[in-house]
């Protein structure tokens, strides 16, 4: 390694950490959540939210926008929500005319770094459609031109609570996300009452003033994350641990996996994509580096596991009911079964 390379990796290493501790400081008790967020942010993904409402997740993504830089968006599901709303919106101008105006997507042009799309699965599937194909090229046209959002990341949570008017995203457009990452009330009972008692947590926009602005500059992260991508490296024998732990996400049964009160053998009809791989590796990649190492170690597999693998499974209809559960154990029993080679 160079050592302008070596200055490089440690001193954006040390941006990330610091991120970490800015946004711990006024996000207690989501230590993980937030190294999983940095992961996906390094690596480039989009990142699904899974949680319940009122547990913080506007109030991190807003505290994590601050320190990346760039500008923050957010936008509803609602069961009447039209693709065409997150393009542009028309209102009466002064004089009564009928106005258009930039929509989120469009609003801070090329300085999107992040995009909120709260309770996805509430807007139609043609709303779906388009985001999920902005998401993927990162681009959309409009006003008779094309919209570049090179810098943009999507994170969305679900309602999954309520039935009734949601219409459930379908494992391919799943697919598209990188990580699914729980944002969970904190178990321990001081960061409850904390939460509840402290003041200090009750004003917004004050909370996430305290976090350190702009560490990471956002319109830097994509030539950055290439070249992380390209210095961590792995040897044949973790290579060939991941293939078998994705032949594990199809073929449970055929690694001996068992779970209670389920028929491995009947259980997944579709396994985990290459592209959901290829998701893993570059999350993979990126823990390795903020471990000042420069090759994958089977830990770095096992850390972002089960947040880029389970939102990926396609069960059979008579186990999808408890697909939450059962991923959960599933990538547990699969990681416990699934051997690395000694020369790993």
């Amino acid at each position: 390694m160079t050592p302008g390379l070596d200055t490089q990796l440690a001193d954006w290493r040390d941006k990330a950490l610091k991120l970490e501790n800015s946004v711990k400081h006024v996000i207690v008790g989501q230590d993980h959540a937030i190294r999983l967020m940095n992961l996906a942010i390094f690596a480039r993904g989009h990142v699904l939210l899974e949680g319940g409402v009122g547990v913080g997740k506007t109030t991190l993504l807003q505290a994590i926008t601050r320190a990346i830089g760039g500008a923050y968006e957010r936008i509803e599901g609602t069961v009447d929500l039209m693709p065409n709303d997150l393009v542009y919106h028309t209102f009466l101008g002064p004089e009564g005319r009928p106005q258009i105006d930039e929509g989120p997507l469009l609003r801070a042009g090329e300085n999107l770094s992040v995009f909120f799309f709260n309770e996805i699965n509430r807007a139609r599937p043609q709303v779906h459609a388009l985001m999920l194909r902005v998401m993927a090229e990162r681009s959309v046209h409009a006003f008779k031109r094309e919209y570049k959002l090179p810098h943009m990341l999507v994170f969305a949570d679900r309602n999954q609570v309520e039935k009734n008017e949601t219409f459930e995203i379908p494992s391919a457009a799943r697919d598209r996300f990188m990580m699914e990452i729980p944002i969970e009330i904190p178990e321990d009972r001081q960061l409850r009452k904390s939460l509840v008692f402290d003041t200090r947590f009750q004003h917004t926009d004050r909370l996430t003033s305290e976090v350190q602005e702009d560490l990471l500059h956002f319109d830097q992260m994509n030539d950055f994350s290439d070249l992380l991508q390209n210095h961590i490296r792995s040897s044949e024998a973790i290579e060939d641990y991941v293939l078998d732990l994705w032949d594990a996400t199809r073929d449970p049964a055929k690694f001996g996996i068992q779970l209670d009160s389920v028929d491995v053998a009947r259980l997944v009809q579709a396994g985990a994509s290459p592209r959901g791989m290829g998701m893993l590796l570059k999350a993979a990649r990126v823990h390795a580096w903020l471990q000042e190492r420069d090759s994958l170690y089977p830990e770095d597999i096992h850390a972002v596991f089960h947040e880029i693998i389970s939102h990926r499974l396609v069960f059979n209809p008579m186990y999808e009911m408890r697909r939450t559960v059962l991923a959960r154990e599933l990538s547990s029993a699969i990681l416990r079964t699934v051997e690395v080679a000694a020369k790993a």
